[in-house]
């Protein structure tokens, strides 16, 4: 897990975007990734909810992880599954806060951890 403002670690691997809106102040060309999938991310009801209020992450992870066991969300989580077989994979993401993000809660539910 990474911030996408930053620049890529030797031992990134696949590069994914998993943010449902491009990160400002930055142009697509400029961005080393492999795959943008908006699909993964929470809902803009979700987020716009959450507000990055570490008071309510505990319940943002819940719903969240309910979105994620979305079948609809299945394809871009079965492409992320597919990326970590194949070696190292960060998640990048603009949020500044990355241990109340949800790409803290998607990397746990890759990992089968919590």
């Amino acid at each position: 897990m990474r911030r996408v403002y930053e620049p890529p670690g030797s031992s990134d691997g696949a590069r994914v975007l998993v943010d449902r809106i491009w990160p400002r102040g930055l142009a697509k060309d400029d961005v080393p990734l492999d795959a943008w999938l908006k699909d993964v991310a929470p809902s803009t009801d979700l987020r716009k909810w959450y507000g990055h209020d570490p008071d309510r992450y505990g319940e943002f992870a819940e719903r969240y992880r309910a979105e994620l066991a979305d079948p609809e969300r299945g394809d871009a989580l079965d492409r992320l599954l597919g990326l970590a077989a194949e070696g190292p994979l960060t998640l990048l993401t603009a949020t500044k806060d990355l241990a109340h993000s949800h790409a803290r809660v998607l990397m746990e539910a890759l990992t089968g951890g919590e």
